[in-house]
């Protein structure tokens, strides 16, 4: 270990060795951000500049701190989730990369607050945000530092909802880069990341065969769709809820079955929200569901279940397995909810595979960088990645995957921009 000045309230520095074998195990699978650290280290495009990150403290994340760290920044973490953070990856984070963190598994909401609140005063020049949580609170509490701030980074879908709202209300007063909907960040790290480990997170914490279930997935952007793709490929029958009819349409010809949750609840065995929205899940479906019917959620905030009302029908509420409870109503039913409602792949799995990871923090990396290099030149507002910032990422990752494709001969670049040739 290195010796360290980083100042931190994490579980325990001693799990620092496991979670530096851990970092570099999911090291194996991140080769573009790899690349873009070793870029970083020579350019040291941060230098002097002061960093906070609102993220889910895991073995990816760590690689995006540690990425930003050799390019110059001083850096804070903090957790964007009281159930993600991974406690020996955040020790060795502070033990082996003298980097700050701020955060602990199971930490409460006053806790949370107080962290935000020690990362703000950081005085950012760079907020790295997922959910919009540090943002908002700048804005409603800490409006002097909004002269120090470069600009922000969004990945989530919830925090770009937020991000609007703010523009709308005229509040946006910086620019913020929207992660979230670049290419190689939605398509990959939403569909198959959440895909992937919301299952992954389903089966840790119940151990059931989801072949042969009804699954009810609620939301078919693009989570929705790799959820829905996973559970149909493990052999269930999926159920989809929507509010838009053309994404309703969308499942329906994909091969999935629509209902209004108001039908739904009484058919499904498993309930999976990826809305962004609240309430999705609410007291009348959980009177309507069999007993036994098993509830989890892989948006970003823990309102997309009715917990309140959920415990007001329940007469006890137990803990059955590890990360999950049964609530038995007063009906005599129970309904099983999974991580308390948090995040179900990062409450009781791991998280996203590294491999999607790669792909979603060399875009956060590349967007910080991006706004350091246009300081002062860009006006308040959201901005999408740059269109050569994915295709590069892009790039990288079908190189590093062995992957070769084609290229526009001199006669095909000229018939694409032409509007004389004929067919």
């Amino acid at each position: 270990m290195v010796a360290t000045q980083a100042r931190h309230d994490v579980k325990d520095l001693s799990l620092a060795v496991l979670g530096k074998q851990r970092i570099e195990w999911a090291g194996r699978e991140m080769p573009v951000l790899r690349q873009i650290q070793e870029r970083f280290a020579q350019e040291k495009p941060f230098a002097g500049v002061r960093l906070v990150a609102c993220c889910h403290i895991t073995t990816e994340t760590a690689h995006l701190a540690i990425a930003l760290k050799s390019g110059g920044a001083d850096a804070i973490l903090i957790a964007s989730n009281p159930l993600s953070t991974q406690d020996d990856v955040a020790a060795s984070l502070v033990a082996d990369h003298g980097i700050a963190v701020y955060a602990f598994r199971g930490e409460d909401n006053d806790t949370y607050q107080r962290h935000v609140r020690i990362a703000l005063d950081h005085k950012p020049n760079i907020i790295i945000d997922d959910g919009s949580d540090v943002v908002a609170t700048m804005i409603q509490e800490r409006q002097e530092l909004l002269a120090d701030l470069i600009g922000t980074t969004e990945e989530t879908t919830t925090g770009i909802v937020r991000l609007r709202a703010m523009l709308k209300d005229g509040v946006l007063t910086f620019p913020a880069v929207n992660v979230n909907d670049a290419d190689t960040k939605h398509f990959f790290d939403n569909r198959y990341g959440t895909g992937q480990s919301t299952l992954d997170g389903i089966i840790r914490a119940t151990n059931i065969l989801l072949a042969g279930k009804t699954i009810v997935v609620a939301g078919y952007g693009w989570c929705g769709k790799g959820t829905a793709m996973r559970a149909r490929g493990m052999g269930a029958n999926v159920v989809v809820t929507e509010i838009d009819p053309v994404k309703a349409i969308e499942a329906a010809m994909d091969g999935y079955r629509v209902l209004p949750m108001s039908e739904a609840a009484a058919v499904g065995d498993v309930f999976i929200t990826v809305t962004g929205n609240k309430h999705i899940i609410r007291q009348e479906h959980f009177e309507s569901m069999k007993d036994g019917a098993i509830v989890c959620n892989s948006g970003h905030f823990d309102i997309e279940i009715d917990l309140k009302a959920l415990k007001e029908l329940s007469s006890e509420v137990k803990i059955v397995r590890n990360f999950t409870e049964e609530y038995r109503l007063k009906s005599g039913k129970s309904v099983i909810v999974i991580g308390e409602g948090r995040l179900v792949n990062l409450a009781a799995a791991e998280g996203h595979p590294s491999a999607v990871m790669d792909m979603s923090f060399a875009n956060q990396a590349m967007a910080c960088e991006y706004l350091v290099k246009n300081k002062g030149k860009l006006e308040p507002g959201l901005y999408s990645i740059p269109v050569e910032v994915d295709q590069e990422i892009a790039r990288l990752k079908l190189q590093a995957m062995g992957i070769t494709i084609d290229t526009l001969t001199a006669s095909q670049i000229d018939y694409m921009n032409s509007w004389t040739s004929g067919t």
